[in-house]
């Protein structure tokens, strides 16, 4: 089966970055689509800017954001983690909703990974399925290494960072656009203007593609 990547958009389907303390926009829908690539955005944690985004997997279907775009690519992604990256980050208060500290982003990616956090990291979906061949996997092993490092052991309250991987790239990707996914009638009026299919979830695009596949088998 192809690798489906998933990119997570705000709710004006554009992705943001920082500029001081505000958050501003840095590329919108239609001028992704206008050049198949996507940039890199995030500048958090202490590491390179960066593009994060998610791999389908049928044991990995949940997405940062509920609206965002598909696609594929032939890059390969310069590395890849289990779960959100800021599950090992040093932040006294670990918050599941992005809503709750979109407003004081430049104080929340200013804090640092946790020393050792490197064994989570590999460099393909397929290594890291080969250790963690699911989020229960990794959580479990997350929270091990949080003890190991005298950390908190997360509630399961925040399991949900754990319920998507992070593929990362570190330079500009071209990408095939595949569909938008979206619950918001907006979500439906883009991808229709853009000649996309769209989805309410990326796991029902996932559940129908791999049916699909299977039929064909």
């Amino acid at each position: 089966m192809d690798t489906y990547f998933v990119k997570s958009f705000e709710e004006d389907h554009s992705t943001k970055h920082l500029v001081g303390k505000k958050k501003k926009t840095f590329q919108k829908l239609e001028q992704i689509l206008a050049t198949n690539t996507i940039l890199p955005n995030t500048l958090s944690f202490g590491q390179k800017r960066r593009l994060s985004t998610t791999i389908l997997h049928q044991n990995y279907t949940k997405t940062y954001r509920p609206q965002g775009i598909i696609f594929r690519t032939k890059l390969k992604p310069s590395y890849v983690l289990p779960f959100d990256l800021v599950l090992l980050s040093d932040a006294d208060k670990i918050v599941v909703h992005y809503y709750r500290i979109k407003d004081n982003l430049h104080i929340y990616y200013n804090h640092k990974l946790v020393p050792g956090y490197e064994k989570f990291v590999f460099k393909d979906i397929a290594s890291l399925l080969k250790t963690y061949d699911s989020p229960q996997a990794a959580w479990r092993a997350l929270n091990a290494f949080r003890k190991e490092q005298k950390l908190p052991v997360l509630s399961r309250s925040k399991y949900r960072l754990a319920e998507y991987n992070e593929a990362v790239f570190l330079r500009p990707v071209k990408i095939t656009p595949v569909a938008l996914f979206g619950y918001r009638e907006e979500t439906r009026k883009a991808a229709k203007k853009h000649g996309l299919r769209c989805y309410k979830t990326a796991k029902e695009f996932y559940k129908k593609e791999l049916s699909t596949k299977e039929a064909q088998r």
